[in-house]
């Protein structure tokens, strides 16, 4: 059952269109999606009360993977239940998915136009300033809701998150799962509650599979892994599709990296990308069936019980290690992907990225649109691009 009646129940006519809208024009990742959704659905047509939107996004942000995706989808069910659930969240994907796959097709064909070449290494180049600002802003709620000797654990996830992708690679799931497990050890060991072997046993379900199965593993990684914001699909894509599978080059990865901060809708898609690198349309297409089918998951079978979420400790002990660690790793993902530059004119286009989005912050997706610019015209003027 729904919990509480919305004010007014759309048609899912108006699901297919509003979420349709949002999902168009949603650049800018989660800030500007929540803003679209909350004036959609508060503001402009009285669904849902402020109170319930608060507790939506509270509820979102305790589940992996991706946090306004699972808004988008949250909001629908509430105001049409299963049904509006799943027709609000696919037209919330869909404009964006179309649009990657499409770019996909673009930059990452065999042999793009030099200009296409020198646009995907400009946009790839400003990346790693992209990881740090997503890295900073998901911990910096974090550090102000810790308190005293929790700090020093905050800290110390942190600082494991950051050095797991260049130290961990494709391990970089199980770290995340450790500092979360770490956690909630300590949580119930110190409430006198006997730790079972169930806080660990998450640590062996990583598999390594070959082919489709490899692809399926790092989608569902991306999905229902990813503790801290749609970023930390980052470090838990690039050791597989570049240095396990090797189904990209890291100039590749980059453009694809770019590609899902410049398109609107969720920053998970980007998945679709390296999906498309390994298996054409029908693997962008598995890949993001594979990642976002844990969100449609979780809401359609847990919506229900997210207010007691709210209030589970386990939950929230588990979320108090993951999550530092998440941002961690989104901030310790901008060393191999400055390591992945192959050319010299991509350093000073990362350095004045990392200025604006830094110390200015301006737009990420400004920032990466004119650093593409840029690389467009080194590439028409000659500039040395990667064979």
């Amino acid at each position: 059952m729904r919990a509480g009646p919305p004010v007014a129940e759309p048609s899912l006519a108006q699901i297919v269109r509003e979420w349709g809208r949002v999902g168009c024009v949603g650049f800018g990742g989660p800030p500007t999606h929540i803003a679209l959704l909350r004036e959609l659905c508060v503001r402009r047509r009285g669904w849902l009360t402020e109170a319930q939107f608060e507790r939506a996004i509270a509820a979102t942000n305790l589940l992996p993977g991706p946090s306004s995706t699972q808004l988008a989808i949250y909001c629908a069910w509430r105001l049409r239940g299963n049904l509006g659930a799943l027709v609000g969240g696919v037209c919330f994907i869909l404009p964006g998915l179309a649009m990657i796959l499409a770019l996909s097709a673009l930059f990452l064909a065999g042999s793009p136009p030099a200009w296409v070449r020198g646009a995907g290494l400009g946009a790839g180049a400003a990346v790693a300033a992209v990881a740090v600002r997503a890295g900073l802003s998901v911990a910096a709620p974090i550090w102000r809701r810790a308190r005293g000797a929790l700090r020093a654990r905050v800290l110390a996830y942190a600082l494991a998150g950051a050095v797991a992708p260049a130290v961990a690679g494709a391990w970089l799931v199980l770290v995340l799962l450790a500092c979360g497990a770490v956690e909630l050890a300590w949580r119930r060991r110190r409430a006198g509650v006997p730790v079972g072997l169930h806080a660990w046993a998450l640590l062996g379900a990583a598999t390594r599979p070959g082919g489709t199965g490899a692809l399926v593993w790092t989608s569902l990684k991306v999905g229902a892994l990813a503790f801290g914001g749609g970023f930390v699909i980052v470090p838990l894509m690039q050791a597989d599709a570049v240095g396990t599978y090797h189904w990209m080059t890291h100039s590749q990865f980059l453009d694809a990296v770019a590609l899902g901060q410049v398109t609107p809708g969720p920053v998970v898609q980007t998945v679709a990308a390296v999906g498309y690198s390994a298996g054409g349309l029908p693997g962008g297409l598995l890949a993001a069936l594979v990642a976002f089918a844990p969100s449609f998951s979780f809401v359609l079978i847990g919506a229900a019980r997210f207010e007691r979420l709210l209030l589970d400790a386990r939950v929230r002990a588990f979320l108090a290690g993951a999550a530092p660690a998440a941002a961690g790793a989104i901030v310790g993902s901008a060393i191999p992907l400055t390591a992945a530059l192959s050319e010299g004119w991509q350093y000073p286009i990362l350095g004045v990225a990392a200025v604006a989005l830094l110390a200015l912050r301006r737009s990420v997706v400004a920032t990466l649109l004119l650093a593409g610019v840029v690389g467009a015209a080194a590439g028409l003027s000659g500039a040395p691009l990667p064979g």
